[in-house]
């Protein structure tokens, strides 16, 4: 049996992990607070507020900390280049996707969440702090919040789907390392 690949370091794997469990808190909350038959499940509205709030403060501290590694730094890197392959790889019809590391899809999701999550972030600081900022900023916020929640959920169960549909990668994010067979076949530019 061939050795596997290492992938993803342990540093990198607690970010996601940790920023995935924020994420998750912060969804679950949003979803007790706009659904009627879960906010009277859970009750206990003002907690379940400050959980929200809190998880949602937080999830810039697993990215702070990883930028503590040389690792991570350079997964940052890899996902802001978006080369000829990248273009290739998003247009229909090409017989044999090849990529880096990272896919297309994967850039352009690490990209689109990391913006949501900031533009979320303000949105919701100028909806928790009210005395800072006008009435028709808060409720242009509360529109903007929501809204981008509704499309940040269905982007997350996207991207659990995908994730969920390759075994391999979940193993790689897991254990940090991957079939070398997968490697090739998945992420040719980055295995060779």
């Amino acid at each position: 049996m061939a050795s596997r690949v290492r992938r993803f370091s342990p540093a990198q794997r607690w970010v996601h992990r940790v920023t995935a469990l924020l994420m998750g808190v912060c969804v679950a909350t949003a979803a007790c607070l706009y659904v009627p038959q879960l906010a009277e499940l859970v009750g206990r509205r003002a907690l379940v507020v400050t959980v929200h709030e809190w998880s949602g403060l937080l999830l810039l501290a697993p990215f702070l900390a990883g930028l503590a590694s040389r690792a991570f730094r350079g997964d940052l890197r890899l996902l802001n280049r978006f080369g000829p392959h990248d273009r290739a790889w998003l247009r229909r019809g090409t017989a044999r996707r090849q990529a880096g590391k990272f896919n297309a899809g994967q850039k352009l999701y690490a990209g689109w969440i990391a913006g949501a999550a900031l533009v979320m972030l303000g949105t919701g600081l100028l909806m928790w702090f009210t005395d800072l900022a006008p009435l028709a900023w808060r409720t242009g916020s509360t529109f903007v919040h929501d809204w981008l929640a509704l499309a940040v959920g269905v982007v997350i169960a996207g991207h659990v789907g995908m994730a969920w549909a390759d075994p391999e990668a979940r193993r790689g994010m897991r254990t940090g390392s991957v079939d070398p067979g997968w490697a090739e076949q998945k992420h040719s530019l980055w295995r060779r």
